[in-house]
């Protein structure tokens, strides 16, 4: 790395503003919110460590910023689970949904931002 790099914070894949700019628009959003706007913006949260427990797992980052990428995956993975089985579970589709698209958006699975 040449001296006039410099190193640009990311969440996943996400820089670090695409990442509060994404809190701030689901944040705004009009009231009451649904499932599915709960479940983005914890996951929004959690993702930039500003929310001590995951989403979905409840679990912890690990680092002290907030959760790495392999944390992050996983806990995307296990809200795909969520989604998959919330019939069986009695889960919020909705929530388990929510945070499923806003981990995948950050793990840059897709690019469409919820």
């Amino acid at each position: 790395m040449t001296s006039d790099e410099t190193m640009i914070p990311v969440i996943g894949v996400r820089g670090l503003e695409q990442a509060f700019e994404a809190i701030v628009v689901a944040g705004g959003r009009p009231r009451p919110w649904s499932g599915f706007e709960h479940g983005v913006l914890k996951a929004y949260r959690w993702a930039v460590g500003a929310q001590a427990e995951a989403p979905v797992t409840a679990t912890a980052p690990l680092g002290a910023a907030g959760p790495c990428r392999a944390q992050l995956l996983a806990e995307c993975q296990a809200a795909a689970v969520c989604v998959r089985d919330t019939g069986r579970h009695g889960a919020d589709a909705g929530y388990a949904l929510g945070a499923y698209r806003a981990l995948a958006w950050i793990c840059g699975h897709h690019d469409d931002r919820p």
